[in-house]
């Protein structure tokens, strides 16, 4: 399971430097945040399912709403995207924000579409920090209506 881990990019444990899962020297909070919505990103587009699990807080109160579905706890939500469909080809984001509400949680926001639809999808993720780095622990998909 994750654990909670307060203060700055460079705190450190036991000597040991903490792994945030993104960014480099001198990034920002938004900086490493937004490298590792990229790579969520990168990692759905691929279809590959193994690496948008690890994105997800290991942890039973992680929360995943679906277009039609709902999944409580990383172990449902990593059952489900094992046998999920891939997404469309030629996923668009626009409007993306990484909103930050301190320096160890943050909310990044989206739209996306497709080429072979009309409809816009809108998604949201809540990002905490953790000893294991960035992760999610809430995340919402929906279309417009």
């Amino acid at each position: 399971m994750d654990e909670i881990v307060a203060g700055a990019l460079n705190d450190e444990m036991n000597g040991t430097a903490i792994d945030v899962g993104g960014g480099g020297p001198g990034a920002s909070v938004e900086d490493v945040v937004r490298s590792c919505f990229t790579a969520y990103e990168a990692a759905l587009v691929a279809g590959d399912a193994a690496a948008i699990d690890s994105w997800f807080a290991a942890d039973p109160r992680t929360i995943r709403f679906g277009v039609g579905e709902e999944h409580w706890g990383a172990d449902e939500i990593r059952r489900w995207r094992h046998g999920a469909p891939p997404v469309p080809a030629g996923r668009r984001l626009s409007e993306t924000r990484v909103d930050l509400w301190g320096d160890d949680l943050a909310v990044v926001t989206t739209l996306f579409d497709y080429p072979s639809s009309s409809a816009v999808g809108r998604q949201s993720q809540t990002w905490l920090r953790t000893l294991s780095g960035w992760r999610i622990v809430h995340a919402h998909v929906s279309e417009r209506a």
